[in-house]
């Protein structure tokens, strides 16, 4: 049974979530500040953090970074779950580290979708099922046990989402794919749900660790109109 844990401040929205995530079979912890759920997260390592943005003292950004560069919660999926829905906010939510970003209000069965397509995605990477080896296309490798990337620019460790993302890309290099596609291959979402942005945002990600220079990618590349490919160069 995988375990949530919530930080969020408002108790009528953190109970909620409580209620609904134990109907739908999982074990929910909550807490209702940033420190607090670090330091339960800590001690009782979750398999998914929903988390607010809005909180007092440490607000959820400030948390996610915590979170991405703590070595022993750095791998655990970040979900937001917000009431902050301008563009500028889902970009500095994926640029924090999150996998996943929703708006409040929210319809539950939507939220169940996401826990349960992250949980579905990362599942493997924590029970070592993941196949061992690498994946070589052209001059960069990935190495699918340690979840490193090796470029001759450098050396690079992925999260759980930027690896099934760039092993997606690199295994099928040079098909190119549309948002809606990655969202349906990579993210495990049914047809016409979820959002492009969540795709951008993490193909920026990537390229931000793999690219010399990624403002100008030679590795992953957008083809205009169609969507994202892996140059096997």
């Amino acid at each position: 049974m995988s375990t949530i844990l919530v930080i969020d401040d408002d108790e009528l929205v953190s109970r909620t979530l409580q209620r609904a995530m134990k109907m739908y079979g999982y074990q929910v912890m909550v807490a209702r500040s940033g420190t607090e759920g670090l330091q339960l997260a800590r001690r009782h390592r979750p398999d998914l953090f929903i988390l607010d943005i809005m909180m007092p003292e440490t607000d959820g950004y400030q948390v996610c970074r915590q979170i991405r560069g703590d070595p022993l919660l750095k791998e655990l999926p970040v979900l937001f779950l917000t009431a902050k829905m301008k563009d500028e906010d889902k970009i500095e939510g994926f640029r924090a580290g999150a996998d996943d970003y929703l708006t409040k209000p929210f319809n539950m069965e939507e939220l169940e979708l996401r826990v349960k397509a992250i949980l579905r995605r990362v599942q493997p990477a924590h029970t070592g099922e993941q196949n061992d080896g690498e994946v070589v296309v052209g001059d960069v490798s990935l190495n699918t046990r340690s979840f490193q990337v090796t470029t001759p620019h450098g050396k690079a460790l992925l999260t759980n989402v930027q690896f099934d993302l760039l092993y997606h890309l690199m295994s099928n290099a040079d098909q190119v794919f549309n948002s809606q596609q990655l969202l349906q291959d990579v993210w495990d979402y049914p047809r016409d749900t979820g959002s492009p942005e969540l795709v951008r945002a993490h193909i920026k990600n990537l390229r931000e660790k793999i690219e010399p220079n990624p403002s100008n990618p030679i590795y992953i590349l957008t083809v205009q109109g169609h969507g994202y490919t892996f140059f096997n160069g």
